[in-house]
């Protein structure tokens, strides 16, 4: 194909995978914002954002050529579930860069752990890599004057673990956005019947229920839809790599719109996680 022909594709890939990542970076940054200005709920929270994120991609679904069809599991909606939740919870307590460290951290971990399994052979830079991002996700949790919250840090590791689940049970569908859709139909009950749970403790407050519409339907659903087109003209290495950026985005993002601040052991342990992630992708078969 001429550089001519290609070029609009690479451009548009290049846009859609830009897209996505600031909206992945959105999502903390929209969640934090909720719970620490305004008086919206953790549990509402989420409801409002999978309930809005299931319309909007039905609406995507919709306007699609052909019949609708019918995809998706409740073992993922299960997964999606759980992450959104335990995401809510956590950014209670934590900072937007700091949960998104640790969310992207504990994502990536999931995987390469589950590629042990699976029988993947590593290379000596891949498990130093791997090393690496463990100390630094130690150092930045070890207690501290500057450590994050114990509960809050936990609930995120435990959403990025639910998160590492759904991504990898999602690898390889015929149509992930058929998938992502069915799932979120199916955890949309789920996230209602943790709110009637969480009835005595709902606070209902406008500004956050907005906040909550705008992580559901643009920076999750239509988020995850760019992110979709996306990976169909990136490679894993690239995929893996260009998600290292986010809490990068986020960090910089909420000093910037958030006034939160970076201290020396957010920097380190940054700089040793995704530095460590970083190691663990495989450049060799990236470059072939």
């Amino acid at each position: 194909m001429p550089d001519a022909a290609r070029a609009p594709t690479r451009l548009r890939i290049a846009t859609l995978t830009v897209l996505a990542l600031l909206a992945f970076a959105g999502n903390s940054l929209l969640c934090r914002a909720a719970l620490a200005n305004t008086d919206i709920d953790p549990a509402s929270f989420t409801a409002i954002r999978i309930l809005s994120g299931a319309m909007m991609l039905v609406l995507l679904l919709a306007v699609r050529p052909g019949p609708l069809p019918a995809a998706g599991s409740w073992r993922s909606a299960a997964a999606l579930f759980a992450y959104a939740i335990a995401f809510s919870y956590a950014y209670t307590g934590l900072s937007a860069g700091t949960g998104a460290l640790l969310l992207f951290g504990a994502v990536q971990a999931t995987m390469l752990v589950a590629g042990l399994f699976t029988g993947t052979r590593w290379r000596a830079w891949q498990a130093a890599g791997l090393a690496l991002a463990l100390a630094g996700l130690v150092g930045l949790l070890w207690p501290g004057l500057s450590a994050p919250p114990a509960e809050p840090a936990a609930l995120m590791l435990g959403a990025g673990l639910a998160w590492g689940i759904y991504t990898l049970r999602g690898r390889g569908l015929p149509d992930a956005l058929a998938a992502t859709t069915g799932n979120f139909m199916r955890a949309a009950p789920m996230a209602v019947v943790a709110a009637g749970i969480a009835w005595p403790w709902l606070k209902p407050d406008l500004d956050g229920a907005l906040l909550a519409l705008a992580s559901g339907a643009l920076t999750s659903g239509l988020g995850y839809a760019l992110w979709y087109s996306a990976l169909r003209g990136l490679s894993p290495q690239v995929a893996g790599s260009s998600q290292l950026s986010v809490p990068v985005i986020t960090a910089l993002a909420g000093v910037l719109l958030l006034g939160e601040t970076i201290d020396l052991r957010l920097a380190l342990g940054a700089a040793a996680v995704l530095g460590g992630i970083a190691l663990t992708l495989d450049w060799r078969r990236a470059r072939g």
